[in-house]
């Protein structure tokens, strides 16, 4: 059940803006609790276990192989039908979402800590073995959070809901991606992995005071091996009745081979340019978030002033420009100045595609199958572009340079745009959205 009180509309002081209101209400405010806990891991196994690899001496084939742990959570579609069906033990009585959220949160502390006490030069196949559990478990925990945030949003608060979860995965990406390099400078990685675990908490804080989704439709009781193969498959063959269905998935494969392959090497790039880890704090994180702050707010004007589809659009159009700040730093060599410029550049444009392409998955799901459908499209989002990263970046940045490679992720980017112009033209956007309420929210933005 929903807590009542937290249902009720928020007044807000005479003091405040009107246009404060919509992200001031108890859902779009979960979301960003929901955020912060969700970007977390992905920072530990990210451009975190990046750094640390590279300052330990790992060769850069191997080091961008660990982006390989990425493509677990290009699966979790597999397994999240559990989440969607299965009631656990003894805390299943809190709700199904609630349930899952808490022991998703557990194992995903348990694993960060677990990563911190590995060492790359002492055993390498030990971090890979941590590396793999923090993908599971924060795979599972994404699985959970988009499906509590999805249910818990109102069709109208879509747009305002992505803009928070945004802002919330950014801060807790940021956040502890920071603290970590600080902390290791001064006590170690293992410290700085032990402390980084709580940013698990703000999503259990979220469970406790949202209570379960509104929105959410409790599964069926079945049982048996074939009630089993129904949950996997039922929720793929509803997607893939739609209007569209195949061309949407496609697009979805495609929008972020480029983004996707520059964001994971850019570490790469900035160590070999020599910037300190003060440096890579103060612009790549401190700069970044802010430009990612800036960014999520003009996507939710945007969103608010043009719908989602044009924001989508521009947002796309963006990313693959924002690929070219990479290819200039590159070749500008160590100046603060030109990593200042391009790590705003990107962060500004990413914000913007995270409010509108946020949004536009969540629409895209069928509220009886939340979780299953939302993890096989945000897997199916970057699964092509983390395959390339960990299978080919490495020895094409060594083969072609940096700024050839910058060049080709601007090409690679071009593909999902042109075929998300098509799709407008063809309106396959609208008649790709499964619950009627969201598509006449969609219709009339």
């Amino acid at each position: 059940m929903t807590d009542p009180i937290a249902a009720q509309p928020k007044r807000l002081p005479a003091w405040l803006p009107g246009w404060l209101a919509p992200y001031l209400e108890p859902a779009p405010l979960g979301a960003l609790l929901l955020g912060i806990s969700s970007g977390f891991p992905y920072a530990m196994i990210g451009a975190t276990l990046t750094t640390r690899l590279a300052q330990d001496g790992i060769d850069k084939k191997s080091v961008t192989a660990f982006s390989l742990a990425f493509l677990i959570y290009n699966f979790k579609f597999l397994w999240a039908p559990l989440v969607d069906k299965v009631r656990l033990p003894l805390i299943g009585r809190f709700g199904q979402r609630r349930s899952w959220l808490w022991l998703s949160a557990a194992a995903v502390a348990a694993s960060v800590v677990f990563l911190g006490m590995t060492d790359p030069s002492a055993s390498l196949s030990r971090v890979v073995t941590a590396t793999i559990l923090v993908g599971i478990a924060g795979a599972t925990f994404d699985i959970v959070i988009d499906a509590y945030r999805i249910e818990s949003l109102k069709p109208e608060q879509l747009g305002v809901g992505s803009g928070m979860s945004q802002y919330g995965w950014r801060i807790g990406s940021v956040s502890a991606g920071a603290l970590a390099l600080l902390v290791a400078g001064s006590s170690g990685w293992q410290a700085a992995y032990t402390l980084c675990a709580a940013f698990a908490l703000p999503a259990v804080i979220a469970g406790l005071w949202l209570g379960e989704p509104e929105r959410h439709r409790d599964p069926k009781p079945r049982r048996g091996f074939a009630a089993g193969l129904a949950g996997v498959v039922e929720p793929l063959t509803e997607f893939f009745k739609r209007s569209g269905a195949w061309l949407v998935l496609l697009f979805i494969l495609l929008h972020k081979i480029g983004d996707t392959l520059a964001n994971l090497t850019v570490r790469l790039l900035l160590n070999d340019l020599k910037f300190t880890n003060e440096e890579i704090a103060l612009y790549d994180v401190g700069f970044g978030f802010i430009a990612f702050l800036v960014g999520i707010f003009v996507g939710g004007v945007l969103y608010a002033r043009v719908g989602m589809k044009r924001t989508v659009m521009l947002s796309l159009v963006l990313m693959a420009v924002s690929n070219l700040s990479f290819a200039a730093l590159a070749q500008t060599g160590h100046s603060n100045g030109m990593l200042a410029f391009t790590i705003c550049f990107e962060n500004f444009a990413s914000g913007i595609g995270g409010v509108a392409v946020v949004a536009y998955l969540s629409a895209l799901c069928n509220l009886s199958f939340t979780a299953t459908q939302f993890a096989l499209l945000s897997a199916a989002a970057s699964i092509v572009g983390r395959f390339i990263t960990g299978t080919t970046a490495g020895g094409l940045i060594e083969s072609m340079g940096y700024v050839n490679f910058y060049l080709l992720t601007t090409a690679a980017a071009l593909p999902g745009v042109i075929l998300f112009a098509w799709m407008l033209k063809k309106g396959l956007i609208e008649a790709s959205i499964a619950e009627a309420d969201v598509r006449k929210a969609a219709d009339g933005s």
